[in-house]
């Protein structure tokens, strides 16, 4: 049977769906099989799908045999009679095998039916697969999404291949005011089967978010001759984030700033406002503790341990509030990014302490 439009629609359905065009063909001959064997009581039967020539071609299989099997095994040839067979083909033997075209526009209405929803079905189901697989690869990485509704308590995504995620408000930014339409970009975390659609579990509060953003708007980061040592984030507000120049010759903050402060603005705008704080990553215990207090000024780093990663700092007086940060956050951050527990003093406080003379 010559079906151009069959063909056609293949192809569209192919392309809308991000499937392979085969995975369309086998959805149809799964179908044909299907009907087939409502039609005839079993499953022997050979489907050939010609898209060059744009022919679909059906056979029913017999084996020949000289009298039929008391029970056929799940899955086993018919049988013909070898005297039926002999009215198809005189030559025909024992154990040659007969194939019989079948007219598929015979298909009643029930069946033809029957065959679309298979087709159908098949096409979804390898829709979802595709679409699993597409994201499980994804996975721990950044995409860009659609936002497509607002709830009271989530927004709801469109991640594209027919994959719409719900991300829940607590792990939105606290500046984010998603709008419909808005382009969003989002952390995935985990993904999953069901049995409607791929689960895609997103974030925009994941500090890994800030990591993938930092390699897409920075080569330099992307292509490795820029490392991040070590990251910490309170969402929406502040990240902290240790770099490190593995070529002498580009530095590692000038080139994640940007020129003009080009590049991090960029970052910032994507994570709705959040502030970024970059500091220079240092396998000399005390210049890392000191950078990682920055913005604030460091006097002096004291008592390095290197076994339990702890160390005392002093700073100016009028920079320990700086230091320390508002309620503890710019020594938190360090602390989780650089890895060393820092213990903060003043000037003053050392010097009445005896950790300065």
């Amino acid at each position: 049977m010559i079906n151009k439009a069959f063909f056609e629609y293949a192809n569209e359905v192919a392309e809308d769906r991000g499937i392979d065009v085969t995975d369309v063909y086998e959805s149809f001959k799964k179908g044909l099989m299907n009907s087939f064997k409502k039609e005839f009581g079993h499953s022997s039967c050979e489907v050939v799908i010609d898209p060059d020539h744009h022919e679909i071609s059906m056979y029913s299989v017999h084996v020949v045999v000289a009298a039929y099997s008391e029970e056929l095994e799940e899955g086993a040839m018919a049988e013909m009679l070898l005297e039926d067979a002999k009215k198809i083909k005189s030559t025909y033997k024992v154990g040659d095998i007969v194939k019989q075209a079948i007219n598929i526009k015979e298909f009643n209405r029930t069946l033809a039916a029957a065959t679309k929803s298979v087709f159908t079905q098949g096409n979804r189901t390898r829709q979802r697969e595709v679409a699993y697989d597409y994201f499980k690869e994804l996975e721990n990485e950044m995409v860009r999404g659609t936002v497509t509704n607002i709830k009271e308590n989530y927004v709801m995504i469109d991640l594209g291949r027919g994959v719409v995620t719900s991300i829940p408000k607590s792990e939105l930014l606290p500046n984010d005011n998603p709008q419909l339409g808005d382009p969003i970009n989002v952390y995935i975390r985990k993904v999953e089967m069901t049995t409607k659609e791929p689960k895609v579990s997103v974030s925009r509060t994941d500090r890994a978010l800030v990591t993938r953003l930092m390699e897409n708007y920075i080569p330099e980061i992307k292509s490795g001759v820029i490392e991040i040592k070590g990251i910490a984030r309170d969402p929406g507000d502040r990240s902290k984030i240790a770099l490190y120049s593995n070529d002498p010759h580009v530095d590692a903050i000038g080139s994640c700033v940007g020129e003009g402060g080009s590049r991090i603005r960029e970052i910032v705008n994507a994570l709705g406002g959040e502030k970024v704080d970059l500091y220079k990553w240092s396998e000399v215990p005390e210049e890392l503790i000191s950078n990682s207090l920055q913005p604030a000024n460091v006097t002096k780093v004291l008592s390095v341990d290197v076994k339990n990663k702890s160390s005392v700092v002093v700073v100016p007086n009028e920079h320990l509030s700086l230091a320390i940060g508002k309620s503890g956050q710019n020594v938190r951050l360090a602390v989780q990014s650089c890895g060393w527990k820092i213990d903060i003093m003043s000037v003053s406080e050392a010097y009445e302490k005896g950790f300065l003379i």
